[in-house]
């Protein structure tokens, strides 16, 4: 059986057990897109994203989101969790770059007391 990390991370939070929660699952290469649909229905979470390092110069991580239901073109909250978990690895900058497939590319950055991210209009 194949083990793969989970993180369930509260936006918007200021204690645990309050704010918006997304899971995030760090992988080292994209699951089948039925697999990342089927965890993000066990999770019954919002949203899961899911990231990969990214081979693209100038972005560090590729980024998708899956409701129960379906893979959603963005994400908001899900973005936030996913910075914060990329922010407090080990030798982490202030920001992070995710490429997604539709809503561009979405930086999270250390912001004060916080992470800031611009949302696309």
């Amino acid at each position: 059986m194949t083990r793969l990390p989970l993180i369930q991370i509260d936006a918007f939070a200021e204690r645990p057990f309050e704010g918006n929660p997304a899971a995030v699952m760090p992988l080292d290469a994209w699951l089948d897109d039925t697999v990342m649909q089927a965890i993000a229905a066990e999770n019954n979470l919002s949203e899961t994203a899911f990231l990969i390092a990214s081979d693209e110069q100038g972005v560090d991580y590729d980024l998708r989101w899956f409701t129960p239901a379906a893979e959603v073109a963005m994400c908001g909250h899900a973005t936030l969790a996913s910075g914060h978990w990329v922010l407090g690895q080990p030798g982490a900058g202030d920001a992070v770059r995710f490429r997604t497939r539709k809503a561009g590319v979405l930086e999270v950055r250390r912001g004060e007391g916080g992470y800031e991210l611009d949302l696309p209009a």
